[in-house]
This record gives C-alpha cells, structure tokens and sequence, in this order.
C-alpha cells in the first residue's frame, strides 16, 4: 500500500515522524512544513507551496534538501496545503496522512478538516494526526478499530446532519442501532475494553477522532 505524508505549517503540533518513516513511502513539505521535514531528519521528495512562510534562506536550504521544489504565487485559489494534496493525488496513494495541519488558524484548521473528505471521496484512506489526535473520516459499513496507547480516548462526531444505525462494539460505552446528530455529544469520551472493536453505520458520514488529554515530552 503506498503511503504519502503531508506535513502542513502547524509547528506547535507536530509529532515525532520518525515513528512513521518505516511506512511512509512519499512526504511532501508544503510551503514551511519542508522546514520540519529537514529538522527531523525525513527525507523531503516533493516540497511544494508559495513558501511566503520562508526566508530566502531557508528556501535555498528546501531547494539544496528536496528532491522535487514547486514554488506558486502568493495569490493563488488553492492553500499551500491542498496543492500538496493535489500532488499526492496524482501519484495515486492509497493511504494519505497530513501533519501540522491543525493548532493554527481555526478557518485554516476547519477546512483542512473537510479535506479528508476530498481524500474518501478519492478511495482513499485518509488521516489527520498531530501530539493529541488522530482524525479520520469514515463512510457507512462496518469498521474495525485497534487499541492504541498513545491515543486511547475514542470519539464519534457525525459529519453530516444524520447518522443513522450506529454500533459500537467491543467499546466501554456500547451501542446498538443508534441515531446521532450534528450537536448530540453521546459519542464523545470512549474507550476500547480490549485490543480491538468494531463501529458500524448504516447512513451519513462519521468522523472518527482517537485523542489523549496531555502531551508526554
């Protein structure tokens, strides 16, 4: 399965990459995110963006560091963050993760959100990871989940008005057959009893969100 990493300009909220790079196959720095590629040492094969967040410096050293810069105007229709994901789209992933994506610009934070609804709507899984979270946009049929110590609190936000017929098992907080709406927070604050459960969903669109409530240095 090939793997992309996008890594945004959201600096206070990065985790440690090297956890992931035995699973990436592709990163991609956009705009300043090349920047924390380089300091971790990740290798950068696509940095992209209009690098207005850059000195002339530090665009020298993406250059001399990436394998492939693609510099746009300032004044452009697409954010520096989905014209990398434009980019991962043609190199045909199946996975696709995005980093420091979020703490920033709540405008910025919001519609980088709805991009993974772009990503779905393109067959492919997509996540937002970051210190705290783990998001993820699902659509209807049957779901497994993993346990996961770093992540361990798991909630449930519908995406659209209606989520109808949701199932939660192998879950502290069981489910049968449940409709939840945009405001309802019964989904929020669960666990996982074992290594593993599943959800369901019959229709709509679910966002799945595995989170902790402090950051371990």
């Amino acid at each position: 399965m090939r793997t992309i990493a996008i890594i945004g300009n959201s600096p206070h909220t990065y985790p440690d990459l090297q956890i992931y790079k035995n699973d990436v196959d592709i990163w991609i720095g956009a705009d300043r995110g090349s920047i924390e590629l380089i300091r971790q040492k990740i290798p950068v094969d696509y940095a992209i963006g209009d690098f207005d967040s850059t000195t002339e410096e530090e665009r020298g050293i993406i250059k001399d560091y990436c394998n492939e810069f693609e510099e746009y105007p300032s004044e452009k229709d697409e954010t520096d963050l989905e014209l990398a994901l434009l980019k991962a789209f043609s190199l045909q992933p199946q996975c696709i993760l995005l980093f420091g994506v979020t703490g920033g610009r709540l405008d910025h934070e919001l519609v980088n959100i709805q991009l993974l609804y772009k990503i779905v709507c393109n067959n492919i899984k997509g996540s937002i990871i970051d210190k705290n979270n783990v998001l993820e946009l699902t659509m209807p049929g049957t779901h497994k989940i993993s346990a996961d110590a770093y992540y361990p609190t798991v909630s449930f936000i519908p995406y659209t008005k209606v989520v109808k017929g949701l199932s939660l098992t192998g879950f502290y907080y069981p489910l049968t057959k449940q409709d939840i709406t945009w405001g309802s927070t019964l989904c929020i604050s669960n666990k996982l009893i074992g290594k593993n459960g599943t959800f369901s969903y019959e229709e709509g669109i679910l966002l799945l969100v595995k989170s902790r409530d402090t950051i371990q240095k």
